[in-house]
């Protein structure tokens, strides 16, 4: 069975809900920035093209049930500007993974946790999830914070997992179990 659409996650400052096609000028506003994007395993949007293909994996996803693709929509201004995607969804295992891009005007007040943290929080309790893992590239320290700030732990490192903008590196592979999970509130 597919992972059901969610509602609308409200936070104190975002509304985290599922992306839709009016986004998509957001989104590359995010995804057009090269310091934005450096830690991810695509490469920065520069063409009409880069656009259409992640619009393209994104409805594949969707079409198939393994994930989720959300976006990060201020509540105050109703921009979006940012991205999280929970996919890779194995029912039979109820684990996924998750992924995230926060636009770099938004850095360090808290937002991309706060998304997070909703998101975590439906996973394991309306979906059902048992496990979620994430993947983050070693140089990347901000992302590395958020992901423990939210429980979850290191399990292991992945050699030369990645390969972008003609840059192969590792990545740290973070889990975190239902069990464990304690919310902030």
């Amino acid at each position: 069975m597919p992972l059901p659409e969610p509602p609308v996650l409200e936070t104190q400052r975002l509304r985290v809900r599922t992306f839709r096609e009016a986004d998509l000028d957001d989104i590359q506003v995010v995804h057009s920035d090269d310091e934005t994007t450096f830690h991810l395993p695509c490469g920065t949007w520069r063409t009409e093209e880069d656009r259409r293909r992640w619009h393209d994996r994104i409805r594949v996803m969707l079409t198939a049930g393994t994930g989720v693709q959300f976006v990060l929509e201020e509540r105050a201004t109703g921009r979006v500007i940012g991205a999280c995607v929970v996919f890779r969804y194995d029912e039979e295992s109820a684990r996924a993974e998750i992924g995230y891009v926060l636009g770099r005007p938004h850095w360090g007040y808290g937002l991309m946790r706060e998304a997070l943290e909703a998101v975590v929080a439906h996973a394991f309790g309306v979906w059902g999830l048992r496990r979620l893992e994430a993947e983050v590239d070693p140089d990347n320290s901000r992302s590395d914070r958020v992901v423990r700030s939210l429980g979850f732990v290191e399990e292991g490192r992945l050699r030369k997992r990645w390969c972008a903008r003609d840059r192969i590196y590792d990545t740290r592979i973070f889990g975190l179990l239902r069990d464990e999970w304690k919310p902030c509130c």
